[in-house]
């Protein structure tokens, strides 16, 4: 006989525990400044590389950072900024930058 619960209350779980790479966008914007990807990529790669890694290992870091933060977005947890104006999570391409959203 198998237990099946209803599993609902793990649906509702927080973002950051999820997926660990919200969390350092989360934490990174905290701030209130506009955060580059890059800056919390090199975070992740910080606190996840071994030491023998290259350099530019946060480079494969950048497209976990891209989804989550389009993700974010989408979810209004975040603001893309792209030229200095909010750009559209769905159709935005180049450099950008992310930003929370104000409480105001």
């Amino acid at each position: 006989m198998t237990d099946e619960r209803n599993n609902s209350d793990d649906t509702a779980k927080n973002p950051a525990e999820e997926d660990p790479v919200i969390g350092y966008i989360l934490r990174a914007v905290s701030s209130g400044k506009d955060v580059a990807p890059q800056e919390i990529a090199a975070a992740i790669a910080a606190d996840r590389a071994k030491p023998t890694a290259p350099k530019d290992v946060w480079r494969k870091y950048m497209t976990a950072v891209r989804q989550q933060a389009i993700h974010l977005a989408r979810q209004e947890k975040l603001l893309i900024i792209r030229k200095g104006e909010v750009a559209d999570p769905n159709d935005f391409k180049g450099l950008y930058k992310l930003r929370k959203i104000s409480s105001d």
